[in-house]
């Protein structure tokens, strides 16, 4: 029944990828799509991929602060080789790159695995924060946007209504989840406590401050590079604030659904950029382009990283 479930756990999400590839390719021609790459300006395309690899640079750095405080002084070098390494699995299994970056970090540093793979879960504590940070900031630029179009669909009464029912759901829900011994309950409870667990342990670390800055520093880039890869094509050019932090949210989501966000990525850049006017072809090009060279960049440097790892440390495994 297990090695069912991991199957199905590798197969779906491929399967779902490949569907919507064809779905995607069914909305634009290839000579089309291939006509946006060629007129695509490069200059913000380089910038957004160096953008990208920056704040993979220090994520790499970020990790070192959460080994200290466990008694290891890992080499950054091998660090950041094992976050590329993550990512280039991730590509083919989802989320087995977290698993692997702590086997890399227990072969080439002897930090124990439980104890890597603990900090790496921290390390997501602290980027979903950073992540529902993102999501209220755009709620909060977007927020007469998104009023004004629920206005549009529901008189006031309907609104407030629906607004009672889901507090009532939302309140059903907590007490269930707080209440309940069912499995799905403690699931949630669990997670629940671990996120507020990791982010209280990030401010009793010695280099709380460094690692704080590099966390929004790493989502800086992220943002950044997304938007500044909009400007390699002028059919979006005066793209807004609130269409590239829809679209960067939705893009990031996307990423979980399928194998390393393939299919799945541009539409979901499509279905963002639609809600504000911008044209369906450039952006589903737009999508394409940018998963096309950050997926390249995770190849290159996740493949060199991994037959690099043994050369580089092949000091230490004489000894």
């Amino acid at each position: 029944m297990s090695s069912s479930k991991s199957i199905l756990k590798v197969v779906l999400p491929l399967l779902l990828g490949i569907a919507l590839v064809w779905y995607s390719l069914s909305q634009i021609s290839v000579s089309k799509l291939v006509e946006y790459f060629k007129d695509a300006n490069y200059f913000w395309v380089f910038l957004g991929t160096s953008l990208g690899i920056l704040s993979h640079t220090s994520r790499a750095y970020r990790w070192l602060f959460m080994a200290e405080p466990l008694g290891y002084k890992p080499k950054f070098t091998n660090s950041f080789m094992a976050v590329y390494s993550a990512y280039l699995i991730n590509l083919t299994i989802p989320r087995a790159g977290e698993v692997a970056r702590a086997s890399i970090l227990a072969n080439y540093e002897n930090v124990p695995f439980e104890k890597g793979f603990g900090t790496i879960v921290a390390e997501r504590v602290a980027d979903t924060i950073m992540l529902l940070l993102i999501i209220g900031v755009a709620l909060i630029v977007k927020f007469d946007f998104i009023y004004d179009d629920l206005m549009k669909k529901f008189n006031p009464s309907s609104l407030i209504i629906m607004m009672t029912a889901l507090l009532i759901v939302v309140s059903g829900v907590y007490f269930f989840i707080k209440k309940s011994a069912s499995k799905f309950a403690l699931k949630v409870r669990n997670f629940i406590n671990g996120l507020i667990e990791g982010a209280l342990s990030i401010f009793k670390m010695k280099k709380k401050w460094a690692f704080i800055f590099h966390t929004v520093f790493i989502w800086v880039m992220y943002v950044l590079m997304f938007y500044v890869t909009t400007k390699a094509l002028p059919e979006l050019s005066g793209i807004s604030i609130g269409a590239v932090l829809i679209g960067f949210i939705l893009a990031s989501f996307s990423i979980a659904a399928t194998n390393g966000g393939i299919g799945s990525f541009p539409e979901a850049i499509v279905i963002a950029f639609l809600l504000f006017n911008m044209p369906e072809d450039p952006s589903r090009a737009f999508g394409w382009i940018m998963w096309s060279t950050q997926t390249l960049v995770i190849i290159i440097l996740g493949g060199l990283s991994l037959i690099y790892l043994p050369i580089y440390n092949r000091k230490k495994a004489k000894i």
